[in-house]
């Protein structure tokens, strides 16, 4: 009999605890983006304001699975929307991960290909899971609740601008490419509100200037996800001038290469950016009402 009423208080315990864990992350009428720690990569996960999610990149490994569960409520196992920005490694490692063990509602991505294994396993995942696949370009826009989410980066004019030797290719049949993979990142900027933030995945400063779109975005915008980990390459001073983020998050590892080099964290911190990393202080998580947001650390 003790036997059973301790069976049975355990289970009213671990009940009132799975009760209370799904009331407190029920949708809060808050926009929540997590800048993943991943590692020498990329990983941003987005829960809208109605409860809705999209993860944009998947770090180098399963890693992203880890920040998955500590961000998201421990009975969803459906990622909304997932978001490649291009096909290399350090963002797309992860995503077979995710596709593995997530429902994933749709897969965005430009129509720029890789021959690399993880690539083909990833794409391969997709279409005998059944995922919808939606090639995004400049101009296209996804609207969830009250978030919108633009896509500024590539365009066929943008791209044969940024490689003449591809003028009249398009990238809509651009498929493998040897060119640079960063320059075709999917470049996303997120409104909520007055809330603003850019995902630029790595398109560094070779095609920054290309980014016609942001010609009409409003500035400031309150964060930047900086592109390509901080490399000398990742931001023009005229860009970072004209975006003025309040807040710029390096998602970045242990790494050769220096990233981020001193004289780009010189850099955005003297247009006033404050620079956060997350090789120093792991997830990185912003949130917003649409008016006002705050950072957690």
């Amino acid at each position: 009999m003790k036997l059973r009423t301790g069976y049975l208080i355990s289970g009213i315990i671990t009940g009132i605890f799975m009760l209370i864990s799904f009331i407190w992350t029920l949708p809060d009428g808050r926009l929540h983006i997590v800048f993943c720690n991943v590692g020498q990569g990329d990983a941003a996960y987005i829960r809208f304001a109605d409860g809705r999610d999209m993860l944009i990149d998947g770090g180098p490994n399963n890693s992203v699975l880890a920040c998955l569960g500590r961000h998201m409520p421990f009975w969803d196992k459906h990622i909304d929307i997932v978001a490649l920005t291009h096909p290399q490694n350090d963002h797309l490692g992860g995503l077979v991960s995710v596709f593995e063990r997530y429902s994933v509602g749709y897969f965005i991505r430009s129509n720029v290909d890789n021959s690399s294994e993880g690539f083909a396993k990833l794409i391969k995942l997709a279409k005998d899971k059944g995922i919808p696949q939606k090639y995004m370009l400049a101009g296209d826009k996804i609207t969830i609740d009250d978030t919108s989410l633009s896509v500024l980066w590539p365009s066929d004019t943008q791209v044969a601008k940024a490689h003449p030797e591809m003028a009249g290719v398009g990238i809509n049949v651009l498929g493998t490419t040897t060119g640079d993979l960063n320059d075709y990142s999917v470049v996303l900027a997120l409104r909520y509100g007055t809330f603003d933030v850019v995902f630029p995945g790595d398109a560094d400063a070779r095609v920054q200037a290309g980014f016609e779109q942001l010609q009409a975005y409003t500035y400031p915008v309150e964060v930047l996800k900086l592109p390509h980990h901080g490399s000398r390459t990742s931001v023009t001073r005229e860009y970072m001038e004209a975006l003025k983020p309040q807040i710029t998050v390096i998602s970045v590892g242990k790494n050769s290469f220096g990233h981020p080099v001193k004289e780009t964290v010189d850099m955005l911190q003297s247009i006033g950016s404050t620079v956060i990393r997350t090789d120093q202080v792991g997830d990185i998580e912003v949130v917003s009402d649409g008016t006002n947001w705050n950072l957690i650390r």
